[in-house]
């Protein structure tokens, strides 16, 4: 599934919105991911799981933060992750089905934050983007 003109732009329009809040929207993902599907709380054995703590605001901006280089490189999008394909496939071994479900919390967010922002067309770019990502994390897994 490839990003067509289309969805770059729409992507690249919305995301300074979204990259100038990336720890804030990257610990409200989390947290939503982890509250409605608390099995993803595995992978972090020593987090602390409320809402605003360091370690979700930590790891949220990670997040996020890897999104924006990824947006930065929308054309080449797999170079921006390959480090991160073999680190969550051969070191932290995480359930690929655990990307769908961030990036629903992702997009839930954006919603709450950037409603105004998010037409129908920006919302389906932002969707597949965040599925091509997941596909890239999960290449490695095969």
């Amino acid at each position: 599934m490839a990003l067509n003109a289309d969805d770059k732009a729409h992507i690249r329009a919305i995301w300074p919105c979204i990259a100038s809040h990336a720890e804030q929207y990257g610990a409200e993902a989390l947290h939503r991911m982890f509250i409605c599907h608390p099995q993803t709380k595995t992978y972090f054995p020593n987090f602390d799981f409320h809402a605003n703590s360091a370690n979700l605001k930590g790891h949220g901006k990670k997040v996020m933060n890897a999104l924006t280089d990824v947006v930065k490189h929308l054309d080449h999008p797999e170079t921006s992750m390959c480090s991160l394909s073999d680190l969550h496939a051969y070191t932290l071994r995480v359930d690929p089905g655990n990307f769908a479900l961030l990036n629903k919390n992702i997009l839930v967010v954006v919603a709450v934050h950037h409603g105004d922002k998010l037409d129908c067309a920006t919302h389906q770019a932002l969707d597949k983007f965040l599925n091509v990502v997941a596909g890239l994390l999960t290449s490695k897994y095969r």
